[in-house]
């Protein structure tokens, strides 16, 4: 039996092989099911090369694919579309090396296929962020790696959602840190026992760090059933759901709601000043592309455990971006002061864009609700933020008014269906006032914003409860 007639008739306990099912029945799957989802090793083991031919081949997170281990994908399809940051982590051989030679200098980083497919096709930049719910959580990468050329849609909720949390007495010693491990255990711990519904992930920046991590939470686990029933309720979860504990090399392509990161690097002993300035591989060449896959993994909230101040860590004079060890300083400095690169990342500064939206923020405002304009950070800026009086430092309701930002659309959909999506996903209300209806009748308009923004300020009672600042 071949094709369809094998498929049809195959038994659970024939137990045929993936690899013979696909070569006795490939043509018939192909007509069932036109799109195959599979790795580059898969593609060279399954598919035999001459009697399959897509009409076009996705690579995704294709920094991560090296050239020679991608051609076999390529000669299968008509059409070659690579998607990939060229500012994520390129493929490494840092985990070829033998153990405990972690920090040494042996590994490289390669070349990968969007780079060579860089230099030949053209590209386009993919610009509107999406897993970021807050702006202050990409903010620092925004500006760093990609020039503010990210659009970042604004969150109703002005606080900062990154937490710089010291650790006292923590030092790094035989490349791990003890005392930042105990303490994320007993964070997770609290993450399980109050957010129960929220993922999580935790990143260290080191292997052993990552083991000791897993031992603390596992011995904190044997003494406290309730959170050893937790953890094993959380295996349940789907693997993109489950807590993850990964390393600098591993975590890119995961993302959660929190992500707890550990910078491991601190003084030699309990109290100390003094940190060695070998942070291992963000030392290395393309340290700055590990740090930008570490900072951008968390949807809602970022929690920053460290031994070490921003000052502690002297990248050399001159140096910028590219270099892992300033990032590292600047990142750190930015968690604890809030400012963005010796500049404060102020929301809703800008002033308003036309006299409508003077006209709909004086209507507001005489009857009573405070408003600000052009609410956002970078790309995109909703035209009249309401003020929230029952909760200060955040917004009601966001107000569009057919502006400046509407007309530079390219869309109808951009204009009136992504972007209202998006924004309301993020927790915002967004209602439209139209020009040409405040025209005709400004009264009717106000009147039936201010209507609705009553319910929102009776009905939103419930309690602010973000464990302070996130």
């Amino acid at each position: 039996m071949t094709e369809l007639a094998l498929l049809k008739n195959v038994k659970p306990k024939s137990h045929i092989s993936i690899l013979q099912l696909i070569r006795r029945a490939g043509k018939a799957l192909i007509a069932l099911k036109p799109c195959f989802m599979m790795g580059p090793m898969s593609v060279a083991q399954y598919l035999e090369p001459g009697k399959f031919q897509f009409d076009m081949v996705v690579m995704d997170e294709a920094s991560q694919i090296k050239p020679e281990d991608a051609l076999g994908s390529i000669a299968r399809g008509k059409q070659l579309v690579v998607v990939g940051d060229p500012k994520q982590l390129p493929p490494t051989n840092f985990f070829q090396k033998l153990a405990g030679d972690e920090d040494g200098d042996g590994d490289k980083d390669e070349e990968s296929i969007l780079e060579t497919a860089q230099l030949i096709f053209p590209s386009r930049r993919l610009r509107w962020h999406y897993r970021s719910r807050h702006e202050s959580l990409i903010a620092f990468s925004n500006r760093c790696f990609y020039k503010d050329d990210l659009v970042i849609f604004p969150s109703p909720d002005k606080k900062f959602h990154i937490r710089y949390e010291p650790v006292e007495n923590g030092c790094f010693v035989n490349q791990k840190n003890k005392e930042e491990a105990k303490e994320i255990a007993q964070a997770v711990r609290e993450h399980f026992q109050k957010r129960p519904d929220e993922t999580l992930g935790v990143a260290a920046m080191s292997a052993k760090q990552r083991d000791q991590i897993e031992d603390e939470i596992e011995m904190l686990a044997k003494k406290d059933s309730p959170f050893a029933d937790l953890l094993n309720k959380d295996e349940e979860k789907s693997k993109s759901e489950r807590l993850f504990i990964k390393n600098l090399e591993n975590v890119q392509g995961d993302e959660r709601d929190v992500i707890f990161i550990f910078m491991t690097y601190g003084p030699k002993q309990p109290g100390g000043q003094e940190v060695d300035q070998n942070f291992g591989p963000i030392n290395k060449e393309n340290g700055w592309r590990r740090l930008n896959v570490l900072f951008t993994r968390s949807k809602k909230r970022m929690r920053v455990f460290s031994s070490m101040e921003w000052r502690n860590i002297k990248p050399k004079l001159g140096s910028g971006p590219d270099s892992g060890v300033w990032v590292l300083h600047h990142f750190l400095k930015y968690c604890k002061t809030h400012n963005l690169l010796q500049k404060t990342n102020k929301v809703g500064s800008r002033e308003p864009d036309s006299d409508f939206e003077i006209a709909v923020m004086e209507a507001l405002q005489r009857e009573k609700f405070k408003c600000d304009a052009q609410v956002g950070v970078e790309g995109y800026f909703i035209d009249v933020g309401v003020k929230d009086p029952c909760k200060p430092g955040r917004y009601l309701m966001g107000i569009e008014c057919d502006g400046a930002m509407y007309h530079s659309a390219k869309s109808v959909r951009d204009r009136d269906r992504l972007r209202q999506q998006i924004l309301e996903g993020l927790g915002w209300t967004i209602r439209r006032i139209w020009s040409t209806d405040w025209f005709h009748d400004p009264n009717a308009e106000i009147k039936r914003i201010v209507n609705e923004l009553n319910k929102l300020k009776t009905d939103d009672t419930t309690p602010d409860n973000d464990d302070g600042e996130i």
